[in-house]
């Protein structure tokens, strides 16, 4: 071997490691003609520090990456200009009913509604992996941006209502895109399906319960902000307040939109070969009954600017009068602060939740991480036109992959109407009547809701499931969004520590089947608690071996659930070998105090003394100190047990070479005797070994620590794995990790019969 660079040499004296001789048993093997030994490479800390490390080519393709347009553009053509018209013109008549109805939600002007679907749907495609999304105002940012603003305009009447929307845009806008350059897109992930859908219900009914009061025209004066709970209480409390006329634009508004909504999906499945006509006209609808009630409106109150018949919209500023750099100040965030970790929840959410769907269900993928970027862009640069926070839209991005969108250019062409729709459309957007504009927002929202078989859905996979919706449901409905959010979140991720915390290990049996490859060994829990059939005979391994599967990863929430189970039940099936160990009852601890006074200790002769453990990792991904130091505890509390043996302790199934190098930094993969010398003082951890010993390998450099070569000699009789290789054949250079289980009991059945067979010679 090599010696060892002066600088480490001495790092390794001063910490206490000792360098070592050539290996004894290379040396021993390599003179045996055609003789090898199987060394796994482990990982180091330098191969780890460089795989973090980037390359100047993986940054450039970081770079590049931030871009996703650049690799399609160069291939546009017009048969995907054409799909993109048709789907940018179709989502751009949707959205500018719609967006002028969510600005109301967020107790702005329309025209703010209008700022905000133009700028998300012209920054959006220069950063979009998603040809569906569509980013623009929805109902419940609207809704959330419109409490924050009530709130804090309570205590600051001074704050102007736009400066605290654009104000929340940028500082969401802000932190999205920073989680999206370090690519934390990932996080996402754990916002599981039920916390979703229970607060796209809740949230679906709060905006519909708080829309009701305008579109009935009611006069009484009532917070629509409140908990949903409340807030029908009240519309219903002063259901006499209402003005007809308001109430006969509302809800004929809505009710032709689900007329024709109804109308049209009947036709299509009536007329199959016309579907596609009746779907455009379906999509139109918003856009229709709209201009339709406009029209009705403008004809009633022509002369009658002054004094409407009934509530409408009024003056729309023409084009981006409201452009400008947004004021914000240190005291102006601290008004909502408390308030930005439900923003960003909700823009991620709703944005991330709707692309990967549409993803799957059009055979692509997305990249969250890169879609975090282009929220967080569209909202950093919007607020410098008026618009305030915005994300993804479920409604439009449906309508717009139903349409035939072929690229995300599309949303180029929606931002073209949007912006004709600002310039030339301002003065007939003076006489739309609020309460149709109420409809609208009602109508759209209500597609939110979930049906009643996904809930059904929640309870037969998983019970604990359909809890966490119904709660998040009704914190929704009973206090408010942003708390429904916090809710289902914070009960997910408990449930989720807690399955994990208290996994459950499993003892295993087996039984043999035959099929065209000859007998193989099924591996099952003894006690059939993964459902496996109760007629099914298991086979216990030979007396004293015990096969133990982890069915969660194995780190420290769960190590001493693990362990402590494993040692719980390798007492009551075995005795120890130890005799006589306490001389008179006031040697014995406290924690065994023995029989009581003229009782006599339990006779456990029938009992097998201990001889093996396997552990089976298939489950384990990667481990930590905490659960190493568990095993290390383990085993010397067992070599007490056993002693003077010790216990074999064979690993299968062991997939991650980080997971092998930390076992056997202890000393496990090796037979007992081959375990490490402690070269850090033990009393240090108050453990007889420890993490912190020196292992068999300086894993560090590569080399092999020397064995003791008399060791081999004298164990050539008893270890038929180091007598293979004394006899010329390929050995691992940790004989206890194994493929799988069948080698293990193999290993374990071929030591345990070379000892029986020493025993009887001697």
């Amino acid at each position: 071997m090599a010696p060892l660079p002066t600088t480490r040499r001495k790092l390794k004296k001063a910490f206490g490691f000792e360098d070592s001789p050539p290996n004894a048993l290379e040396e021993q093997v390599q003179s045996q003609p055609g003789a090898c030994i199987y060394h796994e490479r482990d990982p180091t800390v330098q191969e780890w520090l460089q795989n973090l490390w980037p390359s100047w080519r993986g940054v450039g393709l970081y770079f590049l990456s931030l871009f996703p347009f650049l690799n399609w553009i160069p291939c546009y053509n017009w048969q995907w200009l054409i799909g993109d018209l048709i789907s940018g013109t179709t989502v751009g008549a949707v959205v500018i009913p719609q967006s002028m109805g969510y600005a109301k939600l967020a107790d702005l002007p329309v025209q703010y509604g209008l700022y905000t679907s133009f700028m998300g749907v012209f920054v959006y495609w220069f950063f979009a992996t998603s040809k569906d999304i569509t980013i623009g105002p929805v109902a419940v940012m609207s809704t959330l941006v419109g409490t924050i603003i009530i709130e804090v305009q309570a205590d600051h009447p001074e704050i102007h209502g736009v400066e605290i929307a654009l104000a929340i845009a940028i500082i969401c806008g802000a932190i999205v895109t920073f989680m999206g350059l370090a690519r934390l897109g990932f996080v996402v992930d754990f916002i599981p399906l039920p916390s979703i859908v229970a607060f796209m219900t809740g949230s679906a009914v709060s905006i519909c319960s708080g829309q009701v009061k305008h579109l009935l025209g009611e006069q009484a004066d009532f917070n629509t902000r409140a908990a949903a709970y409340r807030v029908i209480i009240d519309t219903l409390k002063y259901l006499p307040t209402a003005r007809g006329y308001d109430a006969a634009m509302g809800l004929t508004a809505l009710a032709l939109l689900y007329a024709i909504r109804t109308a049209c999906n009947y036709a299509a499945r009536k007329y199959p070969h016309r579907a596609k006509l009746f779907f455009f006209l379906s999509t139109l609808r918003t856009a229709f009954v709209l201009l339709f009630y406009t029209m009705i409106s403008a004809a009633v109150n022509l002369h009658r600017r002054d004094n409407p018949a009934f509530t409408i919209v009024g003056h729309v500023p023409r084009g981006f009068q409201h452009a400008g750099a947004p004021k914000i100040t240190g005291d102006l965030i601290k008004t909502f602060a408390p308030k930005l970790p439900a923003c960003v929840i909700v823009l991620l959410i709703e944005h991330i939740a709707i692309s990967k769907s549409f993803g799957r269900v059009n055979h692509y993928t997305i990249d969250p991480s890169q879609e975090l970027i282009a929220i967080g862009v569209t909202n950093l640069l919007g607020p410098f036109v008026g618009a305030y926070p915005a994300t993804g839209s479920f409604s439009r991005t449906a309508i717009k992959s139903k349409s035939g969108v072929r690229t995300p250019f599309a949303g180029v062409i929606t931002a073209v109407i949007v912006l004709v729709a600002l310039y030339a459309l301002t003065a007939v957007f003076f006489y739309i009547p609020k309460s149709s504009l109420s409809g609208v927002i009602i109508h759209a929202v209500g597609d939110l809701i979930t049906a009643p078989n996904t809930p059904y859905r929640f309870w037969i996979v998983s019970p604990l499931d359909f809890v966490i919706f119904a709660i998040g449901l009704l914190v929704t409905i009973f206090n408010s969004i942003p708390n429904g959010i916090y809710v289902t979140i914070c009960l997910s991720i408990a449930v989720l520590l807690f399955r994990h915390a208290k996994a459950r290990g499993h003892f295993l049996g087996y039984t043999t089947i035959s099929h065209s490859g000859g007998p193989r060994e099924l591996y099952f829990p003894l006690d059939h608690s993964h459902g496996s059939d109760t007629a099914l005979v298991l086979q216990q391994p030979r007396p004293g071996v015990f096969v133990y599967r982890f069915d969660e990863g194995f780190n420290y929430p769960n190590a001493n659930h693990y362990t402590d189970d494993l040692v719980k039940a390798i007492f009551r099936h075995t005795r120890s070998t130890r005799t006589n160990v306490y001389a008179t009852r006031g040697d014995r601890p406290w924690n065994d105090p023995g029989p009581r006074r003229g009782q006599k200790e339990p006779d456990l002769s029938h009992l097998p003394p201990l001889h093996a453990i396997v552990l089976d990792f298939a489950a384990v991904n990667q481990v930590d100190v905490t659960c190493i130091q568990n095993l290390v505890d383990v085993r010397n509390q067992l070599d007490r047990y056993t002693a003077p043996s010790t216990v074999q302790w064979h690993f299968a199934n062991v997939k991650s070479r980080w997971t092998k190098r930390a076992l056997a930094s202890v000393g496990f993969g090796y037979p007992q005797k081959l375990g490490p010398s402690p070269s850090i003082p033990v009393e240090n951890i108050g453990n007889e070994s420890s993490v912190g010993s020196s292992s068999p390998d300086d894993i560090e450099t590569g080399t092999k620590r020397a064995q003791d070569e008399s060791f081999y000699s004298e164990q050539k009789t008893s270890d038929p794995q180091i007598r293979g290789v004394q006899n010329g054949g390929l050995k691992s250079s940790r004989p206890f990790f194994h493929a799988d289980l069948t080698s293990a009991l193999c290993s374990i059945d071929a030591i345990l019969d070379a000892g029986d067979e020493e025993k009887a010679a001697v």
